[in-house]
């Protein structure tokens, strides 16, 4: 063990923190279900010990021992402290040195969808036009005649940067209709008999907000961008509910396998896609998962900003928790599209298509009318905005409805973040606009490796180094800031006493070695105390 993190430990670690805990009332956490001890000396159901426990709580950074009780951690500090907390029935965990940190929070999925993906084609990695072809070959050799083919994950950019064609698998799907979003779900590939079953020919006008790529000659070549998916996603038969409830299995388990505990769901709402996936998704799937203790992982939900009076009304019904796995977040509206499509709100044209500026794909009064009576009604909001024009608008608009709505504790989020123009950046600061920036593949450790060498692969050295951030600050964004930027930190985010306790056991026994290499892997993940994964 670390002697930075030993000292730590033993120097700065009084038994303060734990009686302190003990002699005051637990404040009732804001969201979700507070848990109060029935004992004037409460015994721990589970101890940790020996490690390097990384609480992300500033008045207590490490410790060597933790308690939990009840799903909430009752205690942290050093093992003479802890230990009196064990009694009968206490599992003790002797940790051999191993790190331990809070459970990773992602703060921007879609996590039916991705489940959905999982028993999909899966094309995330491709990096050849040929291993394109081959894996909708092989899935249309298993499909039934006329039944679709659905898969997703590509990525132009792997193999040189040209766009996919319905050319290219017109042959290998004869009797198949297929949809292939891509990566960044802005856009995504049809074959020319899903063409044939949406109507699309040279004579179909693009959809406001959407672009149908087209050859030359005009003809569509199967690549549709934003609300023009929408003409081919309509004619595809809706997900069953069992298909629903078998894709939050899946992406829990994956969740779970990566240390994650928490995800804001961002829901399958898209520019052009129906609203009302998201709800039934909240009732068929969330509540029904819910009310059969199926839950394994938090989940934090967002619903199309259009909706906003919907959601007050259940708010007001149930509140912002169902339970300690259920949270109402917010609503969330679109102002672009994305980069990868070419369909970022941008200043500049883009260098390929000096035509193209980006699509606003919400007009921006319906926008402004929409974030004023949601915040006016207390809902946090979350705005999509990836191009620098996109991103000023927002923060434009926000400052606006700050301003007629009065000074509040708001949280305003922009998702994404991607593209900034100078001075930007400092707008957010000065606004407190959480930027939730760079969603990326739910896999935490991979983000923060990414955040503290800031090295893609197979390069010899990092881009624009000086942007490095440290580890403890790396971890805290996946932790305690990313349950501020939900208003879920009453209750996530750190280590600290009263709190959840959701926590992962990395494979690393050396906080130096983490910090100088971070390198590690995630060995077990505990949601409320409980092991969940392996």
């Amino acid at each position: 063990m670390d002697f930075v993190v030993l000292l730590h430990i033993f120097v700065f670690a009084p038994i303060l923190f734990c009686i302190t805990f003990l002699s005051l009332p637990l404040p009732s956490p804001t969201y979700f279900l507070a848990w109060k001890s029935q004992l004037s000396q409460p015994v721990a159901d589970l101890v940790l010990r020996n490690g390097v426990i990384y609480t992300s709580d500033d008045s207590l950074p490490f410790a060597d021992s933790m308690a939990v009780a009840n799903g909430r951690v009752l205690c942290v500090g050093n093992r003479s402290f802890v230990q009196e907390f064990e009694g009968y029935g206490t599992q003790v965990l002797d940790l051999r040195g191993k790190v331990v940190v809070p459970g990773f929070i992602d703060s921007h999925v879609h996590f039916i969808d991705g489940g959905l993906q999982m028993m999909q084609v899966k094309l995330r990695g491709v990096n050849k036009k040929e291993e394109f072809i081959r894996r909708i070959k092989d899935a249309a050799q298993s499909t039934k005649q006329g039944s679709w083919i659905l898969g997703g994950g590509w990525n132009n950019d792997l193999w040189g940067g040209d766009l996919p064609a319905a050319s290219w698998i017109n042959d290998v799907t004869p009797n198949n209709p297929v949809w292939l979003s891509r990566v960044d779900g802005h856009m995504g590939l049809a074959n020319s008999v899903a063409l044939t079953l949406a109507g699309i020919t040279n004579l179909t006008d693009d959809p406001r907000g959407g672009t149908i790529l087209r050859t030359a000659n005009g003809e569509p070549t199967g690549v549709l961008i934003d609300s023009a998916r929408t003409l081919v996603t309509s004619q595809i038969p809706e997900d069953s509910v069992d298909d629903r409830r078998e894709a939050l299995h899946r992406a829990s388990n994956l969740a779970l396998t990566r240390g994650v505990t928490t995800v804001v769901d961002m829901g399958r709402y898209y520019p052009g896609f129906s609203t009302e996936l998201s709800w039934d998704d909240f009732s068929d799937v969330y509540q029904w998962a819910n009310s059969m203790s199926k839950m394994k992982i938090r989940v934090c939900l967002f619903f199309s900003m259009e909706t906003w009076s919907r959601l007050v009304g259940v708010i007001n019904r149930v509140g912002h928790a169902l339970s300690e796995w259920i949270y109402i977040g917010g609503v969330k509206a679109f102002a672009d599209g994305s980069l990868g499509s070419n369909s970022a709100l941008l200043y500049e044209p883009y260098v390929d298509d000096p035509d193209n500026y980006g699509l606003q794909v919400t007009e921006l009064e319906a926008l402004l009318n929409m974030t004023t009576e949601s915040d006016l009604n207390g809902l946090q909001v979350a705005i999509h905005a990836i191009g620098d024009k996109a991103n000023d608008l927002i923060l434009d608009m926000y400052g606006l409805v700050a301003s007629t709505n009065g000074m509040r504790d708001r949280r305003f989020r922009i998702e994404h973040a991607q593209q900034l123009a100078a001075g930007t950046p400092g707008r957010f600061g000065k606004q407190r606009v959480v930027a939730s920036m760079q969603v990326v593949d739910i896999n935490p450790l991979s983000g923060i490796k990414t955040a503290m060498k800031r090295r893609p692969p197979n390069w010899q050295s990092a881009w624009i180094p000086s942007e490095c951030i440290s580890l403890d600050d790396a971890i805290k964004a996946y932790t305690i800031s990313a349950a501020r930027a939900s208003f879920l930190d009453k209750d996530l985010g750190s280590l600290s006493p009263g709190k959840l306790a959701d926590f992962v056991i990395l494979s690393t026994d050396s906080w130096k070695d983490f910090a100088e290499d971070a390198s590690a892997n995630v060995e077990e993940t505990y949601v409320s105390g409980v092991r969940a994964y392996p």
